[in-house]
């Protein structure tokens, strides 16, 4: 069988571009192929893929982040979004209570 390693360095891309007046951005992230078939080889060049897509996801979200707090705050949802996370943060932290069980509604006959 044929070796089939790559013989340039790989890399990882993301394009995001959205309907709204945010410009669109990329990222990526590069990692070296393998040198040649060892197992040995092929397997660190697998932990550089996972390790290039954790660091692609971060930069993805911190991105993402950036750009959702600038739309609220140019928008003027600062106060009321922190009303509303506020809310979400105790349904969340009861549904987490809650979790696997099931929940009965209280009749206030």
């Amino acid at each position: 069988m044929p070796d089939q390693t790559l013989s340039s360095a790989s890399a990882l891309t993301a394009v995001y571009t959205s309907k709204g007046n945010n410009e669109p951005f990329s990222t990526t992230q590069a990692f070296a192929p393998p040198a040649d078939g060892i197992i040995e080889s092929r397997t660190s060049y697998l932990r550089s893929v996972r390790i290039a897509v954790v660091g692609l996801q971060e930069q993805v979200n911190q991105e993402l982040t950036a750009r959702m707090e600038e739309d609220n705050s140019s928008s003027g949802n600062s106060s009321s979004g922190s009303l509303k996370t506020a809310k979400f943060a105790v349904d969340d932290v009861e549904e987490e209570e809650n979790y696997g069980e099931e929940v009965q509604e209280e009749d206030d006959a």
